[in-house]
């Protein structure tokens, strides 16, 4: 599989549960949500804005996931909702790693760039490092409506937290 169709397979709706665990606490805590990924065009013209901001040639964008998630996490009586949008850029000489650039509405629209790696093992590494944070996720099909993910989150004020999620496809691709 190459990252083009890892990131296709990614379009739907997805019912997602997860597991949360403070790694500076200890605390553990389960969540769930709904999870939308649609996928974006390459002439998008927020995808031609977003690599413009980081002065990159939007014609190095393979297009976009738009995503978007509700759900609740428990002891939280709020609902948690947001999105972002993923840009990959892939480099034709380099096809399983590269850089993608992120928006995440809600993040005073600060717009991110982190690089990627698709393994002959097909796990996508998605990793987004700041001057405050890092954070690494992991992401594979166990089957093509299936798929798990983990992610590691490391803020430089000492938060770290890692969580493990599957993902369920709502309906049949």
């Amino acid at each position: 599989m190459d990252i083009s169709e890892f990131l296709e397979l990614s379009a739907g709706k997805w019912f997602s549960q997860r597991t949360i665990h403070n790694l500076s606490s200890g605390q553990l805590q389960a969540g769930k949500s709904n999870l939308t990924i649609t996928l974006l065009p390459q002439n998008e013209p927020s995808i031609t804005q977003l690599c413009e901001h980081h002065q990159v040639d939007p014609t190095m964008a393979w297009g976009g996931l738009q995503l978007a998630w509700e759900g609740t996490v428990e002891g939280d009586s709020q609902s948690q909702t947001g999105s972002t949008m993923l840009v990959p850029l892939i480099d034709s000489d380099s096809p399983h790693e590269g850089q993608f650039l992120q928006k995440r509405p809600g993040y005073d629209d600060h717009a991110f760039k982190g690089s990627y790696f698709l393994g002959e093992d097909e796990v996508l590494v998605l990793i987004t490092e700041t001057d405050n944070f890092y954070v690494e996720e992991r992401l594979w099909y166990l089957m093509p409506n299936l798929r798990l993910r983990t992610s590691i989150f490391k803020h430089t004020n000492g938060f770290s937290q890692a969580s493990f999620c599957s993902e369920i496809r709502i309906g049949i691709k």
